[in-house]
């Protein structure tokens, strides 16, 4: 029996798995999508094809295992960051911000690069409804401050924060808050009523 690094055996497996997860979106993030594979993984993690065969049976399931752990973290941040507000415009604020620092933190890019493969329609559709879930705070706040179309609002917001994304440079404090405050007072008062 191989040596387990854990207390337990499933400790091990769980340990064993992150570790496979957060190496396949270093690999992505470094090298491209299309430098995912098994034999890649197995390399970087110093794994035998067969002993990384338990965890993932092809390219498309490790794909799907990679962009479906993400999601619901970055559903977690999203949600606390709301949460943790007061006002509706601290909330739109809180998401915002919160949204704007996955989209930049680097691992986001190469979980969207990932999602464009080909998935199996399982995995498309648990894909999908995790990636409702990140909207799901914002579209709460809008419902509950009577914001009309607050779904649509929503994708628009999440829309004008990857658009935004594209012009946060590293480093560049003050051009950077200047890009967020615009995109807030849009978030806000683009909705033509007062908020509160």
């Amino acid at each position: 029996m191989p040596r387990i690094s854990a207390d337990t055996v499933a400790e091990h497996r769980a340990n064993r798995l992150r570790a496979l997860l957060d190496a396949g979106r270093d690999i992505v993030a470094s090298e491209g999508a299309e430098a995912l594979t098994l034999a890649s993984l197995a390399r970087r993690v110093g794994l035998s094809r067969p002993s990384l065969y338990e965890y993932f049976r092809s390219r498309e399931e490790l794909v799907a295992a990679i962009v479906s752990d993400a999601l619901p973290e970055w559903a977690d941040k999203l949600d606390d960051a709301v949460n943790n507000a007061d006002t509706v415009p601290e909330k739109i604020e809180a998401y915002v911000r919160a949204e704007l620092a996955i989209i930049t933190d680097g691992s986001h890019g190469a979980v969207v690069a990932l999602s464009a493969h080909t998935l199996p329609d399982a995995s498309r559709e648990q894909i999908r409804a995790e990636h409702e879930r990140l909207l799901a705070p914002l579209v709460a706040v809008f419902k509950t401050a009577g914001v009309q179309r607050a779904q649509l609002r929503a994708m628009l917001v999440h829309a004008m924060v990857e658009a935004s994304s594209r012009m946060i440079t590293p480093g560049r404090t003050e051009h950077n808050e200047a890009v967020i405050q615009t995109l807030l007072d849009q978030a806000v008062h683009g909705l033509h009523q007062p908020l509160s």
